[in-house]
């Protein structure tokens, strides 16, 4: 990691399950010295506490930045011990689900410096998609050192207002669990169809892994990756006809699905 100013005050980590854990292994890995890392966590991992970190010691008077990954309900234990970091040059950066902004101004100040980022679970093998937005009080650099610390578990995409981050939940941030539904689907389908259920569900993995690594690399976009594998009146024409229909297959319940989870993200960050 080559932002010195965050290596000089150092970062603070509020919480280290999974995913704190995944991003200070990156961090690491990067090169951030493990003597400018603090971390505060009730119950540290055997990992943890083998990473040469400050744990559970007494903070920096001034960090460059404080990651709050704690879990929202544990929010307003957390936050109030790092009352005195608010309104000056330090910055929060929050991947807790659900919280707002505007939480954080009210418990830390107005004038503090708040990104908010929703990264998602593949983050826990560097293959994660975290969007951030900042508030008017993050200066350009801050959220530049911001993107650079959530690059260490993934891509980073910046959102151009809050609101957007519900849609964001809906799509990538539940994504994966949509995702891993259509594996256990795709198994079963095969096994309906007399494969042995271990070797239908190596097929389903591997075929969403190796889809979903081509769409990621390819310079086609996913709809013409999906045209040069259907051949006319082929085997994958009669699947994507089911799959595609309009009424009953896949675009009607993708889009009521992201509209669910987009919908409920909304009734929790609003009470």
């Amino acid at each position: 990691m080559q932002n010195g100013e965050i290596a000089r005050r150092g970062l603070v980590l509020l919480g280290c399950g999974k995913m704190g854990s995944a991003m200070l292994e990156g961090w690491l890995a990067r090169g951030l010295p493990s003597t400018s890392v603090w971390v505060m966590d009730p119950h540290p991992s055997d990992w943890l506490q083998a990473q040469g970190v400050h744990l559970n010691e007494e903070l920096p008077q001034d960090p460059a930045i404080v990651l709050v990954a704690v879990k929202p309900q544990m929010m307003t234990e957390a936050l109030p011990t790092l009352v005195t970091y608010g309104n000056g040059s330090t910055l929060f950066v929050s991947v807790a689900a659900g919280t707002l902004i505007a939480t954080y101004e009210a418990m830390l100040g107005d004038r503090t410096p708040v990104v908010r980022a929703m990264p998602n679970t593949p983050a826990a093998v560097g293959q994660g998609i975290t969007a951030i937005v900042g508030n008017d009080h993050a200066s350009a650099t801050q959220i530049d050192q911001a993107e650079e610390l959530l690059s260490a578990v993934g891509g980073v995409v910046r959102l151009e207002t809050e609101a957007q981050m519900d849609a964001v939940t809906g799509v990538s941030g539940s994504g994966p669990a949509y995702v891993f539904h259509m594996i256990e689907c795709l198994a079963a389908a095969g096994e309906a169809q007399g494969l042995d259920p271990a070797l239908a569900m190596t097929l389903a993995k591997a075929t969403v892994a190796g889809a979903g690594a081509l769409a990621m690399q390819a310079s086609e976009d996913p709809a013409q990756l999906r045209r040069n594998v259907t051949s006319p009146n082929g085997t994958t024409q009669a699947g994507l006809e089911v799959l595609m229909d309009s009424e009953n297959g896949l675009p009607p319940l993708v889009a009521a699905t992201v509209a669910a989870a987009t919908n409920r993200s909304r009734e929790l960050a609003n009470g």
